[in-house]
This record gives C-alpha cells, structure tokens and sequence, in this order.
C-alpha cells in the first residue's frame, strides 16, 4: 500500500518538479541570445504547411456534423434558424482551437519528440554541449517560435473551413436560409471570439512544444525509448491542451 501510495502521489509531483526545472532552463537559455531565425522560419513552415491539409480535411467534416446536429437538435423546438448561432458559439470558441491543438499534437508534436530523442540516443545533444552550442536554446527556442506563430493562423483557416462548410451543409443540404445562417452566426460570435481562439491558440502551442520537447530530451532506452517519448508527448500535450481548454474558457465565458 506504501509504494502504491508513492507511485500515485509522489511520481507525478516528481515529474511535474522535471519539467518546471526543464522549463526554466530554457528561458535560461533563451533570454541569454537571440533565436536563431533561420531554424525558425524553417521550423514555422514545415508545421504550417505539413499540417494544413489535414486540418482542413477535419475542420470541414466537424463543420458539417456540427449543422447536421445542431439542425436536429433545434428543430423539434422549431428553431432551425439557430443552426448558426450554435456552430459560431461551439466552432469559434472552442472547437477550432483545440481541434488545430489536436493535428499540431498528433503531426508535429511527435515530430518534435521523435527528433530530439533520436538526438539523445546518438549522443548529439551531448555533442552540441560540448561544442558550447547550448542544446535548449538550439533546438527548443525555433521550435517553439515556430509553432506560436503559426498555430493562430492554423486557429483561424480552421474557423473559417468549419463555418463554411457548415454554410454548405445547412443551405444546400437542410434548406435553411444562408442569409439567417451568417447574421445569427456573426451576432453570436464577435472580434473578441476570434482574438481569444488565437490566444488560445498560441498557450496550446507552447504547451505542445514544450511537453514534446522534454520527453524528447529525456528519452532513454535506445530505439524504444524513442517511441515512448513520442506517444507520451502526444498523450500529454493533447490532454493538456482539453483540460487547459475548460480553464480558459471558464475564465472568460464562465
């Protein structure tokens, strides 16, 4: 019973303690150079680009079932019209964030890990240490530059996908009216909607990277530990991103 006690109590504080130390040794790091703009750049287009599609593939399949059911939820109460509001108030503020969280999670979160862990296994991150080159700044700070930068702009190209083909759905499939659809979806959802998906946005990306950087930091175990480290920075981030989703949104809308 005692070292199930300390495996339920004491590891995960002793984890949380890791990361908080990891984390402050790259704002260490990073306050102390600039970042190198080059990587950043590189590293903010291949997330960009590489994850685009699929999250327009999946913003347009949410956007379709979020008229389909708002359609059939409203209409027993004869409120068919209301389909625009529900999918600016479900979309807007919550969906569209977390579900880019959720592709960046799965596409470059892993990317992420996988990299810098195949890095610790091969020894080169010692090998930059002892070059002077300091491995946080290195190879965190682009990342993390990257991703905050892109993941706003991913937030709002998944906003607009998802209320399109939400448009789509509920005009040409379900006959309602296209010009009630757009005047109860932008009286439900204002400029400070689309600016707090985007700040939302960028606090998801920085757990996202950072949670996929340390387990990638910390891989240990050859070629199965770079698995491991991979499916933990997914599994983590992406339950950090849900969880953390309800907080600011409480805080806001609550």
């Amino acid at each position: 019973m005692i070292a199930l006690a300390e495996t339920l109590f004491f590891v995960p504080l002793e984890a949380i303690g890791r990361f908080g130390l990891f984390c402050l040794a790259f704002l260490r790091a990073a306050l102390r150079r600039p970042p190198p703009v080059g990587q950043t750049f590189q590293h903010a287009y291949g997330i960009g680009v590489r994850s685009l599609p699929i999250l327009v593939v999946i913003a347009s399949f949410v956007g379709t079932n979020l008229a389909l059911q708002g359609y059939n939820a409203f209409r027993p109460l004869g409120g068919q019209k209301l389909v625009g509001m529900f999918v600016a108030l479900a979309g807007v503020r919550e969906l569209a964030p977390i579900i880019a969280a959720a592709m960046i999670a799965a596409k470059a979160g892993t990317e992420m890990a996988s990299q810098i862990a195949v890095m610790r296994i091969r020894e080169q991150i010692d090998a930059l240490e002892v070059m002077a080159v300091n491995p946080y700044w290195y190879l965190i700070t682009p990342r993390l530059l990257g991703i905050v930068v892109v993941m706003p702009a991913l937030t709002a190209i998944a906003t607009f996908v998802m209320v399109a083909a939400s448009y789509l759905v509920a005009v040409y499939q379900l006959g309602l009216n296209g010009t009630q659809f757009m005047e109860f979806a932008v009286a439900a959802a204002d400029p400070f909607d689309l600016l707090w998906g985007g700040i939302k946005a960028m606090i998801f990306a920085v757990i996202i990277c950072m949670v996929s950087c340390y387990n990638g930091f910390n891989s240990e175990g050859g070629p199965e530990g770079v698995g491991a480290a991979t499916n933990r920075a997914v599994v983590l981030s992406a339950v950090a991103c849900v969880i953390l989703n309800y907080f600011l949104s409480e805080l806001v809308y609550g």
